[in-house]
């Protein structure tokens, strides 16, 4: 049987708040953090992207360690004695992803390590599959608690678009939204940190996980079109550990960050397998305000959640949140404040 888990705090460091409470009440009120960047487009405009806007000029590895660990340290916050005994795991771009903000993930480590003033409960581990990396780290979460490894696990993610290499990359390749290209994303960067424990009824309960692989991913070199397959199997593998049919769901929380792709499959999973009456299905997503964050995106949309569940504002009980990346991994969670 699967260990309960928790989310007991967390902590975010977004272009619309450098913590959690400023984050989620600019969200929750539609503001965005997109501005000009000192990127060109193609057409000689401005890029708009969404940085953070960090006291310090911060660039490169120091830039992602210092996000990285306000969102931590935030996360500690609400939590005190949890430093010491809690083991990390870190979210991260794709390793072949080009323009990757991080090239050594245990340089980066230890270089947050030492501005969290706390080390990690035994060996940190790292997974670096880009948005959908929160929803492995779930997974290892959950078995780090079962075998009692660390009372507490922290999952942080951090990640960047704004780099010379990817605005390069994305923009030759018609990716980025840009007055001549609607169907593009707005390079963005955060940081987002949850941390689990036991369930002890104290906090958003984690009770699915799904993972699968879409074929027809993005751009696929064989132009397979999209059936939604890889987002539906994430689903149902998440409702059938929860119990539940899709029905049930309260809202979703997906990583929609702009390209009419990401709504097509999350649209078709939905629909292959919601049946039955139903109440209204609300969709939020951190894209909106912070454009495309990256490995931050699962640890964000659960803050989202765990803030919404804590203050009252959320669009149901329980809650789907999904992501996916351009080499067609999708994960699916489902939490809940009670029993679903």
């Amino acid at each position: 049987m699967t260990t309960p888990m928790d989310i007991v705090s967390i902590g975010m460091v977004t272009a619309v708040g450098l913590n959690a409470p400023s984050a989620c009440a600019a969200m929750r009120a539609g503001l965005d953090g997109f501005q000009q960047t000192r990127y060109l487009g193609s057409s000689g405009d401005w890029l708009i992207g969404a940085p953070v806007p960090l006291p310090r000029h911060w660039v490169g590895e120091k830039r992602m360690a210092h996000l990285a660990a306000g969102a931590i340290c935030e996360a500690f916050e609400a939590v005190p004695e949890a430093r010491g005994q809690t083991a990390l795991i870190l979210c991260l771009a794709e390793e072949e992803r080009p323009g990757r903000p991080v090239h050594d993930g245990a340089r980066l480590l230890q270089h947050i390590a030492e501005i969290v003033e706390s080390p990690p409960h035994g060996r940190a581990r790292i997974v670096a599959n880009g948005r959908p990396s929160g929803h492995v780290a779930l997974e290892q979460a959950r078995r780090i608690l079962a075998a009692g490894e660390a009372p507490y696990v922290m999952i942080a993610g951090v990640d960047s678009y704004l780099t010379v290499e990817a605005i390069a990359y994305y923009l030759a390749n018609a990716r980025l939204l840009t007055p001549s290209n609607p169907n593009g994303f707005i390079p963005g960067e955060a940081a987002a940190a949850v941390l689990c424990m036991r369930s002890q009824n104290s906090g958003l309960r984690l009770f699915g996980v799904g993972l699968a692989r879409e074929q027809a991913f993005i751009y696929n070199a064989e132009d397979l079109p999209l059936r939604g397959d890889g987002m539906t199997s994430a689903y149902r593998a998440a409702l059938q550990e929860t119990g539940i049919e899709m029905n049930r769901v309260g809202y979703r929380i997906a990583d929609l960050v702009g390209e009419q792709y990401w709504f097509k499959q999350s649209a078709l999973a939905s629909l292959r397998l919601l049946r039955g009456r139903h109440d209204f299905q609300d969709i939020w997503s951190p894209g909106e305000s912070l454009g495309n964050v990256g490995a931050a995106a699962v640890p964000m949309m659960i803050g989202m959640a765990f803030t919404a569940a804590r203050k009252g504002y959320a669009a149901g009980n329980p809650v789907l949140i999904e992501a996916s990346n351009d080499s067609g991994a999708c994960g699916a969670a489902i939490l809940a404040t009670r029993a679903a």
